[in-house]
């Protein structure tokens, strides 16, 4: 069944179900490999049972305990101290294997990334220290990049997940590229989702030039290649989500005023996890000119303070972090 251009992208809350702000699975017609669910919790707590599905749960901002397991009555409690905003670097995140059920409670803004697996991995916690930071590009192509679920950093049966930060005026998912076809050694087969949040550029915002009442947006574009057409050009803001299920994809650019953020979730049918991507060859041409330019000297994006991600009550009865019970 041909799907219009419109079903690839979605506003904040256009995906709304069971209590969930955002929910991406495979009952959008054409998707299959990928999901994402994005809620925002005031004390309460939403439920996932256990299947065929492997998840990470980011805290995008404050802090949640996720209580997982194979059963009801055997089931470990995970905290998660967050962060204040998806533009404090890095957070802490727990992988849930398939097979395994969780409950995340707290208060804040979260995400749980979704990929369907039979393969059975076990739990795993990684504190916000341990993810891997990467200043990606240079000029204004620079940006910064967590990787916490990709191939390197977390074993998984399926999913590929990572976060950018593009400062304001900075262009990210540049060059365009693509990853629908699979090339043994080139290219892998990966349906992509882009969420999305955006905010006063950070030092416009410590310098108290904005305004209470400004709408801090990016932009995103995908375009069609063989595997299939597509084409999305979009102002994106804070809940927006992109789905690439092929197609050349980027950029992704931040208005000079806002900062832009935006979780990648990905997955494939293809044997092999791994993330291989080709350049549009029109566009291949720009990352040769990384090697002649200097990275943004305002990555890497730390807390913009000491103070921990929220002192909100709704965790006081969760255990320290990292621990499990």
């Amino acid at each position: 069944m041909a799907v219009m251009q419109n079903e690839w992208f979605h506003r904040r809350g256009a995906l709304a179900r069971e209590g969930w702000e955002s929910v991406v699975d495979g009952r959008i017609p054409g998707w299959q490999h990928t999901g994402i669910r994005v809620a925002v919790l005031d004390g309460g707590s939403l439920k996932l049972p256990a299947g065929d599905v492997e998840r990470i749960v980011v805290p995008l901002s404050g802090a949640f305990g996720v209580d997982h397991g194979d059963t009801d009555h055997d089931t470990t409690t995970t905290v998660l101290q967050g962060r204040r905003s998806v533009f404090d670097g890095p957070t802490d995140v727990l992988y849930v294997g398939a097979g395994t059920g969780l409950t995340v409670r707290g208060r804040g803004r979260v995400a749980v990334a979704e990929a369907p697996t039979t393969q059975r991995r076990p739990a795993k916690y990684i504190a916000a220290a341990d993810v891997p930071v990467e200043v990606r590009g240079a000029g204004r192509d620079t940006r910064q990049v967590h990787n916490f679920g990709t191939p390197a950093a977390l074993d998984a049966g399926a999913l590929i997940v990572c976060e950018v930060i593009t400062p304001g005026g900075n262009w990210s998912s540049h060059p365009a590229h693509k990853h629908d076809e699979h090339v043994a050694g080139h290219e892998s087969r990966l349906e992509e989702i882009y969420y999305f949040e955006a905010a006063p550029a950070r030092e416009l915002a410590e310098a108290g030039v904005v305004p209470v009442d400004a709408d801090a947006f990016g932009s995103f574009a995908t375009y069609s290649s063989a595997a299939g057409e597509i084409d999305t050009n979009a102002l994106v803001r804070t809940g927006d989500i992109a789905l690439v299920p092929y197609g050349y994809h980027g950029p992704a650019v931040a208005a000079p005023e806002y900062d832009l953020y935006y979780l990648n979730v990905m997955a494939g049918p293809d044997p092999e996890r791994v993330w291989l991507v080709t350049d549009d060859p029109r566009q291949a041409w720009i990352r040769g000119r990384w090697d002649e330019q200097d990275t943004d000297p305002r990555l890497p994006y730390r807390p913009a303070t000491d103070s921990p991600a929220t002192d909100s009550p709704a965790i006081d009865s969760i255990a320290p972090e990292g621990v499990r019970r």
